[in-house]
């Protein structure tokens, strides 16, 4: 037996209020109205092209530095926990709890090279919509509370300070090979017979 505690992601999502900046703009008067939006997600939280079928255009900060731009259909930030689930199929490695670390999962990207990244806990990524988006994009937390992200918004992702505690069977690490195995039938495939049985099963069969 034993405990788990399976780490969860904080995300604030930073709004510009767009029907302020429109009566700003009109009205030629400064105030521009902010607000922010806090979610704990347990899996992962998806930045996705919505219903635009045009590609999105998202870019990726690490600790508020430029790391890349997202082309593609999104981008999955998932916490160990989530990296079992829709990251895993969009192609990424399943990362076991214990271990301390944000995946980045680009979903369907316009680029060959673009491989999901695993970043330490400690960071701070920020997503944002590029300056030269043709269309807006959307954000889910958990698969829940969708938002339409605009040029001007920022969504802010880090490892949260409350774990979410589990208990184990038999030990951490079992436990964790036991689950892949019995809920997502990780590397289930029949096994081949030994060729020595093989060649002794077809002379009989010959014969």
């Amino acid at each position: 037996g034993g405990e788990v505690l399976h780490k969860r992601a904080e995300c604030s999502l930073t709004a510009l209020d767009h029907d302020s900046a429109v009566l700003a703009h009109v009205y030629r008067h400064k105030p521009v109205f902010l607000f922010t939006v806090l979610r704990s997600v347990l899996n992962e939280v998806v930045v996705d092209r919505g219903p635009s079928s045009y590609l999105s255009n998202v870019d990726l900060y690490l600790d508020g530095r430029l790391i890349t731009s997202v082309q593609g259909d999104g981008v999955i930030v998932s916490t160990p926990t989530g990296s079992t689930a829709y990251a895993a199929a969009a192609g990424a490695s399943m990362i076991h709890p214990n271990v301390p670390a944000i995946m980045v999962t680009p979903i369907c990207p316009h680029s060959l090279s673009f491989r999901p990244i695993v970043v330490p806990a400690g960071v701070e990524l920020m997503i944002t919509l590029s300056p030269d988006a043709r269309n807006t994009c959307w954000v889910s937390f958990d698969g829940r509370k969708r938002q339409e992200i605009r040029h001007g918004d920022c969504i802010k992702i880090t490892t949260s300070c409350y774990p979410v505690p589990s208990i184990c069977c038999h030990d951490l690490v079992y436990d964790w090979f036991e689950s892949l195995a019995q809920c997502l039938h990780w590397n289930v495939r029949k096994k081949q017979a030994r060729l020595a049985d093989h060649v002794s099963d077809s002379s009989d069969t010959e014969n």
